[in-house]
């Protein structure tokens, strides 16, 4: 064993030598190129491979073998460390051993031989060199955070910028980790000095992070975040103003106010966006400052700015300062609502959610402007943001709720809608798809029978998470109707006996709710019960217990049902286990003991073995089941009935079961007739027309409709239940003192742009000038036309007399749309297609109606958006001659104000007539052409 050791001994002790001999070349090297601070360990490389000397004692040869091991694996250590490298080129720190450096050390006093710091090479006896002290090793090198900091102060770094932003990148990675950094918040501040904006927006981050730590540090970089704000890339004035913002200290107010008046005026969107952002910083850090600005007055003046992005933190902002006024957030008027409808195709998604808020808190102030600002809204149910879709279906709600006939209305909205809202669910994510349909569920109590048609998009996928399933199940028992009540009936029955229970349990009790509500016409609830009956026989517990509750529900309903519910009970008694599926049995063989001849003997069992039931509802059950017995078959019943009461009077396990044991015990005694009425009549028929009480939540609905779009909806509580009163935000409708009785007016309005200021004198008195009670005013249009904004009404629309025509138009012409578009469709391509300019722009859609009607054209629908007025029109000629079908098209600014029209005639008609048609059409309108 002896050789062996020694042989390996000498094998390692020869690698160790050659290690040894590539260091000295190395060392050597350098010195013949006069790297200072390098010396080579010695000049002869041969001295080490004196191998042939007489070996020492084999104790000793094994303790100097462990010791230089020792050493090397500590110089490999050093050397492949990245960090070492680096620092081993750099000024080395100061030895506490003296600034000699020891005899080996170099002039530097840094260690010895070239090798990096905190390696030392053995001594001239084969030991070791003692290290530096446990404090020096502490604060220089363990510990990521202090590497960093080394990193961070380290001149060849803040050279080398890629590097720069590599270290800060990953001071930022430990930030987000949890990891507290905080203590290089001084060189984070020195970072901030620079031209890289990566490096930028890593250190304002970090600064913004730890600033409340370090309030008196954070208030060094205030001259630099100043001075940033003045810089000439629009980036970096921007980033430096929301760095200056989000500092969150008190003491930083008096820097943030003058920096963030100058940003409202700056040339650039960005810039802006950032300010108005700011202002609800400063609201939140100091609201005294914040009134002394009057900055409500600027946001409200800054809705007219051309940046929509601009607009939208506007309003975004204002909602939040003025979430407890009295108007429940931004004051709102006409103006306003269409200023910033008429641009809500230019908004991005967010901008355009924002402005969909304001919409159902509005107050039309007739029919016709409502009809207006739904045609503006009617496009946004064609994009794919779900978001906007279901905020446009709350403003079409609440816009139809200020009206009379809102049922009808309310109804052809969610006939418009269901196609949108389904088409999203068809493409979205689990999380996206319940959300939609908890929507729909609400839609659906809002407007029983909507979605009939669209039953088969609920039917369960495989694929689907639990909570889409459960949710569909449920939906798909309230679009039941004489046309799809079989499918549906059929596709429930399939999921009873599927794997997952709570799915098999919902569909159970859907197909309860479909037979009580009798909405699948003459012969569902009968087969429905046929069905619960057969599940009751299945060898699934939860399925035969769901079962038998549902028939306890079913039959108050549907008491003519009771022959076939009957004969299966005695049976179910048997295997059902769960405590509730068992009463709702004892409930049912009380309720129809009459016609069960084995009823009484069935209870008796469960008499007899009262002491093994835990259950307090069976116990119950069985109380009540067996009273009713009583009364039905009074001498089979008696003797247990007295056993039952007496054993349950005894019991002590449910105060309500022995007290109703007790008041049982003593009305026999005094009353048995009263017993009777108070037993026998606990469970009366309930009409098809009526809900039970826990299924009634048509107040509820109510509620919820108020909140729609909102999370009250998923929770299925208003927000109240969920939210703390401090939190709270009132939904206040326009006051109908704010309501404009004017005419209704297309606001056409051309952004005007950002003020621009010369000095901070000048800017504060335009921000003084400013006043929250009048609304924005738009700039001119770019056509013709008188927008009354003031209220005093507009000059009556010239109407011309009908020109003199060859063609005659008949006055009494009946059309309704199935027959205008079967009509439209019939022909493929239009008789007659021509563009006429136009001088003046209509500005409602009613002129150009009222004009055509003097003339026997009259509409079948017309509509205003963003871009343009349509109008769909028919005539005919007199007497009942040629019928003729019209689309007009007026398009808006900004492109050419122009009418497009097509004509289409019915059989008969030709070009000639089309042209005369034109020509008449074109007098009628002289006002505009």
């Amino acid at each position: 064993d002896q050789e062996k050791i020694s042989t390996a001994f000498h094998q390692n002790q020869t690698l160790l030598v050659q290690t040894r001999i590539e260091n000295s070349w190395t060392s050597a090297s350098n010195v013949e190129r006069g790297i200072p601070g390098v010396e080579a360990e010695t000049q002869d490389p041969s001295a080490y491979l004196n191998l042939s000397s007489p070996s020492p004692p084999f104790t000793t040869r094994r303790a100097r073998f462990f010791q230089r091991l020792r050493s090397a694996r500590s110089k490999e250590t050093a050397v492949t460390s990245d960090w070492y490298i680096n620092m081993s080129t750099q000024q080395n720190p100061p030895n506490p051993h003296g600034p000699a450096g020891g005899a080996h050390g170099p002039p530097g006093g840094g260690p010895p031989g070239g090798l990096p710091p905190g390696v030392y090479p053995p001594n001239s006896n084969g030991g070791s060199n003692n290290p530096p002290p446990d404090s020096y090793f502490t604060e220089s090198r363990k510990g990521e955070v202090n590497e960093l900091r080394q990193l961070l102060s380290n001149f060849n770094v803040e050279r080398d910028q890629n590097r720069k932003r590599d270290i800060i990148k990953k001071v930022i990675a430990y930030m987000t980790l949890g990891i507290d950094v905080s203590r290089l918040f001084s060189e984070m501040m020195m970072a901030i000095e620079t031209r890289d904006l990566v490096v930028k927006k890593m250190v304002y981050l970090f600064l913004c992070n730890y600033a409340t730590a370090n309030p008196e540090l954070a208030q060094m970089c205030t001259n630099t975040l100043q001075k940033d704000c003045s810089n000439d890339d629009p980036m970096v004035r921007g980033l430096a103003l929301r760095a200056l913002c989000s500092l969150n200290l008190p003491e930083m107010v008096e820097y943030i106010s003058e920096p963030l008046r100058k940003s409202l005026t700056d040339h650039h969107g960005y810039v802006r966006k950032t300010g108005v952002m700011g202002i609800l910083k400063l609201w939140h850090l100091d609201k005294e400052v914040f009134e002394r600005c009057n900055f409500i007055d600027v946001l409200y003046d800054m809705l007219r700015d051309s940046d929509v992005n601009v607009v939208s933190n506007c309003i975004l902002v204002l909602n939040e300062i003025m979430a407890k006024s009295d108007d429940g957030g931004m004051a709102i008027n006409r103006p306003i609502i269409l200023h910033l409808l008429n641009r809500i195709h230019e908004f991005s998604e967010f901008g355009i959610l924002a402005v969909l808020n304001l919409v159902p808190r509005y107050r039309p102030a007739n029919e016709e402007e409502l009809y207006q600002i739904m045609n503006l809204l009617d496009p946004l149910l064609r994009t794919s943001n779900s978001g906007a879709v279901l905020a446009t279906v709350q403003g079409f709600l609440s816009l139809s709720s200020q009206f009379e006939g809102k049922d009808v209305m309310q109804r052809q909205i969610v006939e418009r809608v269901k196609a949108p809202i389904l088409t999203l669910a068809t493409g979205g994510t689990p999380e996206l798809v319940y959300c939609l349909f908890k929507h729909v569920d609400m839609l659906i109590s809002l407007c029983p029978n909507a979605f009939d048609d669209e039953y088969r998009q609920f039917y369960v996928r495989y694929n689907e998470p639990t909570h889409v399933q459960y949710l569909k199940v449920q939906i798909l028992a309230k679009l039941v109707s004489p046309f799809n009540a079989a499918d549906i009936v059929a596709e429930l029955g399939e999921y009873v006996c599927d794997a997952d229970s709570h799915l098999s349990r919902l569909a159970v009790r859907s197909l309860a709710r479909v037979a009580r509500s009798n909405a699948g016409g003459e012969g569902c609830a009968e087969t429905i019960v046929h069905k619960l009956v057969e599940f009751l026989d299945l060898d699934i517990g939860h399925v035969s217990a769901e079962a038998a509750n549902a028939l306890k529900d079913v039959i108050r309903k549907h008491p003519s049902l009771r022959n076939i519910m009957a004969p299966p009970l005695t049976r179910a008694l048997r295997f059902v286990s769960e405590p509730v599926g068992k009463a709702s049995v004892i409930w049912l063989l009380g309720e129809m003991g009459d016609i069960i001849h084995e009823a009484p003997y069935s209870l008796e069992k469960l008499i007899n073995s009262y002491d093994d039931i835990q259950d307090p509802g069976i116990k119950i059950a069985l109380l009540t089941a067996t009273m009713k017995l009583f009364f039905k078959r009074p001498p089979e019943v008696q003797k247990m009935l007295g056993k039952l009461l007496k054993v349950a009077t005894d019991d002590v396990s449910s105060h309500d079961l022995h007290d109703r044991a007790l008041l049982y015990h003593r009305l026999l005694k005094t009353s048995p007739k009263t017993v009777e009425v108070v037993v026998c009549g606990s469970s009366p028929t309930v009409s098809l027309d009526q809900r039970f009480t826990e299924e009634d939540n048509t107040e509820k609905n109510k509620e919820l409709m108020k909140e729609f779009n909102t999370l009250a909806i998923m929770y299925g509580q208003t927000a109240e239940n969920f939210i703390a009163p401090e939190y709270q935000i009132k939904f206040v409708m326009m006051s109908e003192d704010q309501v404009d009785a004017g005419p209704v007016e297309q606001l056409n309005v051309t952004p005007a742009p950002p003020p621009v200021a010369t000095d901070t004198e000048a800017l504060q008195d335009q921000f003084q000038q400013t006043d929250i009670s009048e609304p924005p005013a738009p700039a001119p249009s770019a056509v013709d036309t008188v927008v009354d904004l003031l209220g005093f009404g507009d000059p009556a629309p010239v109407v011309a007399a009908p020109p003199t025509s060859s063609i005659a138009l008949s006055s009494n012409v009946n059309m309704d749309g199935d027959a205008y578009q079967s009509l439209w469709g019939a022909q493929a391509n239009p008789i007659l297609s021509l563009q006429i300019p136009l001088r003046n722009l209509p500005s409602t859609t009613t002129d150009v109606e009222s004009s055509l009607a003097n003339v026997n054209i009259l509409t079948m629908a017309s509509g205003e958006l963003p871009t343009e007025l349509k109008f769909f029109l028919y005539a005919q000629e007199a007497p009942a001659g040629v019928t003729f079908l019209l689309q007009l098209v007026v398009k808006k600014p900004p492109s050419a104000i122009q009418l497009d029209v097509e004509i289409k005639t019915s059989p008969g008609g030709d070009r000639e007539k089309a042209d005369q048609l034109v020509e008449l059409m074109k007098g009628a309108l002289a006002a505009y052409v």
